[in-house]
């Protein structure tokens, strides 16, 4: 026995570990076979823990735990034969989590009963412990060890059994609370509890059989609860601290107690009653709930802002044995607009001067025992009386309270010498809870004499004159007084602005007379009214102005016209139009419309004229009338039967859109059309320029040796497409042979363009060149006109070849500005020419397209730098066979191709 109560300690030692918050270990709940939802299984119970933060988890998604421990089914759950086991953790803010695994069992406990044999369970009697649950009480003085109750199983009776007990209070924290008897199964409490801090305990109770030290017994959770006693004082949960607004009516809620007690909840522990010790003829407080009213409605803030009533509340409902707590409760009056501003003093007297403006004259103080700087408080003034004029206003200083009047439109000493104001104070808010009213005060302005300027008998003056009056006329008089001495005498009178210098003025009197013509159609006039301003000077040259209103009447000085512009009647066959001519008078009425239009020298009766409206009338065509400008003569009057004879132009026309289609008047040219006109012009003479800078700068023609022996060259051309065929019945051929001149050289023969001599030189070709570096057209002098005349060469077949015509199947070229200088040239002249003769007369038996067709020749002079390289894949050395090299050739040849080519 004594090695057992060892070993109980020294597990008791190894398991008390320190933790804040316990829950048992395991818990065996017997339940129905199939849960339904909502079933509690069973509530669990944590001691040591802080309920503001406990919290508990289900491991199982099928439980849920609420805040009070209660776990319960969320969804039907079976429980199999052999069980279900779940785990329900506890944790607060003090401390880690605490595990609780929850058995569920099925069989009833007259059933089943489970004995470890190996592998299975055994039968067991119908009772299993006895008796839960048990009771102590907190607070219990003693003496201890006081025994609790003891636990007894079943099993007894077949075996020889020892008991266990853990759980909080015995192996866990609080430890050292209860104490067990483990061979007789005694419960004992050994000390005092707290059920504020512990308000149950739940041990769990094993048996074992002591030979073999197998459990002959389900475990058995025992619950032990803990008695209240009223030991805690009720507390108040929040600050008494309350507004309610002054003047309030009886009954008015100005706030609520509330209390707490730590006690057993549902118990007279904790039913509290609240009672007023103080205050009771102003206040009062519901005894269950701790609503605090008013009992009157007399609270003044300006006599009392605050009010301290002290508060009790007592537990037990209130009885002699409950237990009692007291607290004071401050409850502040808010601010009622029930005190209007009040003056200082009665009346106030000023004095002012006269023309004075936005000065300050008067301060006025007040007081206000509402709350400082509200609504409530702040002063509004008002002019009651005595400002019909505008003469006065009247602000609040933001600082003071104070009212401050000023002058804001100047005073007349001689209109009013005293001014009797009445002013009113009151404040942004209305007045309430009080039948008092806003006072007001008069106060007595006595305005100064200064000395002041002239002042015309009115601000304003108007006269009513005609247009055109005549010069020098009178149109009336505008005089000012001295405001002193209501005299006009020593004043003068002179304009300020006069726009038309229209009205002459006398200085001495102030008469206002026409000076020049007056015209209402001027741009002056606006409406019929045309305004001068006037000055009067006194004897101190103090002054005063005044305006001249000069309502200008009309007079019928214009007469109705008719536009000068040129009207459009367009044309439709088969049809005569009409268009519509408008009249302008600038009078009015009665010197203007109704028009009267009467057509006048018309005798051909081509047109007819008919009213249209007041103003216009409508020009009809009687008879198909050409196109072209007419002229309509019209008689157009005014309503007095003023008015002249005008012409009106009317265009006859096919029109688009209202308007001819052409214009006939000229039109002239503006400068950028000039410009434009001219800018080709400048452009091709630049062209011009150009060219010949090109011409003259052109590199020198070379001679070009013979050396096939063909004597005949290629000269280059200014013509860049197929020269113009030329029809053979014109190609007159002479009868003498130059054949063997094509064998000769042509070195020397030939000058470049460049070449130029200070004597006139034979020429060639439909340009020359003379001394002063110029060319001409067609001119042949010297030798050569001796040739052209003795029927060696015909003249006309000359000018064709010397005017760019090529003679490519030859294999001679002639050039335009190429010169032939001297005999010797002449002569080499003569023999090709021959050879052409011959030629000529061969080609001029073929067809047409036949003339560069002919036979294959030798080219003694490619030329120089060619981009298209050698030509010579054409001279008869070639292969005949072969013609795929013509595939190859460059743009030159392509050229030479394209103007042999059949047209």
């Amino acid at each position: 026995m004594a090695n057992v109560l060892i070993f109980d300690i020294c597990l008791m030692l190894l398991l008390s570990r320190v933790e804040s918050c316990l829950i048992p270990g395991s818990l065996y709940v017997i339940v129905p076979q199939t849960i339904p939802v909502g079933y509690q299984i069973t509530k669990v119970a944590a001691a040591n823990c802080d309920t503001k933060s406990l919290h508990f988890i289900s491991r199982d998604p099928s439980f849920t735990v609420s805040g009070d421990g209660a776990v319960v089914a969320v969804s039907p759950v079976s429980v199999a034969a052999r069980g279900r086991t779940f785990s329900v953790w506890a944790q607060d803010n003090s401390g880690p989590e605490s595990e609780m695994e929850v058995h569920l069992v099925h069989t009833t406990v007259h059933e089943r009963v489970r004995e470890q044999t190996g592998k299975g369970f055994l039968k067991r009697s119908k009772r299993r412990w006895s008796p839960p649950p048990f009771n102590i009480v907190e607070n219990d003085k003693g003496p201890y060890p006081k025994d609790i109750e003891k636990i007894v199983s079943d099993s007894e009776a077949k075996y020889s059994v020892y008991y266990t007990l853990s759980g909080p209070g015995y192996d866990q924290e609080p430890a050292g609370v209860f104490s067990f008897n483990s061979e007789s199964g005694m419960l004992s409490v050994l000390k005092e509890v707290d059920r504020e801090a512990y308000p149950f305990f739940i041990l769990t109770a094993k048996v074992f059989d002591k030979s073999t030290r197998v459990e002959t017994d389900l475990p058995l959770d025992i619950r032990i609860d803990v008695d209240d006693e009223n030991d805690n004082y009720p507390q108040f949960k929040n600050q008494l601290e309350y507004t309610v607004f002054e003047q309030c009516k009886p009954g008015t809620v100005v706030g609520k107690v509330d209390a707490t007690d730590r006690d057993k909840p549902g118990t007279l522990h904790v039913k509290i009653r609240y009672t007023l010790l103080t205050g009771l003829d102003l206040f009062a407080i519901h005894p269950t709930t701790g609503v605090i009213s008013t009992v009157t409605n007399t609270l003044d803030r300006e006599v009392k802002d605050k009010h301290m009533v002290v508060v009790q509340i007592k537990d037990w409902d209130g009885a002699v044995k409950g237990l009692a707590t007291t607290g004071t409760a401050t409850i502040s009056l808010a601010d009622i607009n029930d005190n209007p501003p009040t003056f200082k003093k009665t009346s106030y007297e000023v004095n002012v001067k006269e023309n004075e403006n936005e000065k300050l004259v008067l301060r006025i103080p007040v007081d206000d025992k509402d709350l400082i700087n509200t609504p409530n408080w702040i002063a509004k003034f008002l002019v009651t009386k005595g400002n019909e004029n505008g003469n006065f206003r009247i602000d609040t200083d933001p600082q003071t309270n104070e009212g401050l009047l000023y002058i804001s439109k100047p005073l007349d000493h001689e209109k009013a010498k005293n001014v009797k104001l009445e002013i009113m104070a009151r404040n942004e808010a209305d007045l309430n809870g009080t039948v008092a009213q806003w006072l007001s005060i008069p106060v007595d302005v006595t305005v100064g004499d200064i000395d002041e300027g002239p002042e015309f008998t009115a601000p304003t003056v108007r006269f009513t004159v005609k247009e055109n009056t005549p010069n020098g006329t009178l149109i009336g008089s505008y005089t000012a007084v001295d405001p002193e001495t209501k005299s006009s005498n020593g004043i003068k009178y002179y304009k300020v602005t006069d726009p038309g210098s229209w009205i002459s003025v006398d200085r001495n009197t102030g008469e206002l007379r026409v000076a020049n013509t007056i015209d209402r159609e001027s741009e002056l006039v606006n409406n019929g009214i045309y305004n001068i301003t006037m000055k009067a000077v006194d004897a101190s040259a103090k002054t005063g102005t005044g305006t001249v209103i000069i309502q200008v009447e009309d007079d019928n000085d214009n007469k109705p016209m008719l536009p000068t512009s040129e009207m459009v009647l367009c044309e439709k066959e088969g049809e005569l139009r009409s268009l519509v001519v408008v009249a302008e008078d600038l009078d009015q009425s009665p010197y203007s419309s109704p028009f009267t239009f009467t057509l006048l020298d018309d005798p051909d009766g081509k047109w007819s004229v008919k009213k249209y409206n007041d103003t216009a009338a409508t020009l009809q065509q009687i008879k198909e009338l050409p196109t072209g400008v007419h002229k309509v003569t019209l008689d157009v009057k005014d309503l007095q039967g003023i008015g002249e004879k005008q012409t009106v132009r009317v265009r006859i026309c096919q029109c688009r859109n209202g308007a001819c289609l052409t214009k006939p008047s000229s039109v002239s040219l503006g400068p950028l059309a000039l410009l434009a006109m001219l800018l080709p012009l400048a452009l091709l003479l630049l062209l011009g320029i150009l060219l010949a800078l090109f011409c003259v700068t052109k590199k020198d023609k070379l001679a070009v040796d013979d050396t096939e022996g063909s004597g005949g060259i290629l000269l280059p051309s200014n013509t860049e497409a197929p020269g113009e065929e030329v029809d053979s019945s014109l190609i007159i051929v002479p009868k003498t042979g130059f054949e063997q001149a094509v064998k000769g050289s042509a070195k020397g023969t030939l000058l470049n363009a460049g070449w130029m001599g200070n004597k006139s030189s034979s020429t060639i070709g439909a340009q020359s060149t003379h001394e002063n570096g110029l060319y001409k057209s067609g001119a042949v002098t010297s030798g050569m006109q001796d040739f052209y005349s003795s029927g060696q060469y015909d003249s006309q077949y000359a000018t064709q070849q010397f005017n760019g015509t090529h003679l490519v199947g030859s294999g001679v070229g002639f050039d335009n500005r190429h010169l032939i200088q001297d005999s010797a040239f002449l002569h080499t002249w003569q023999t090709n020419g021959c050879y052409i003769d011959q030629k000529m007369a061969y080609l001029g038996t073929e067809e047409d397209g036949r003339y560069a067709d002919d036979i294959i020749h030798s080219y003694g002079f490619e030329g120089v730098g060619s981009a298209a390289g050698s030509v010579g894949c054409c001279s008869d050395v070639g292969d005949n066979d072969n013609l795929d090299f013509l595939n190859t050739l460059g743009p030159k040849f392509k050229t030479l191709a394209g103007i042999c080519t059949k047209t």
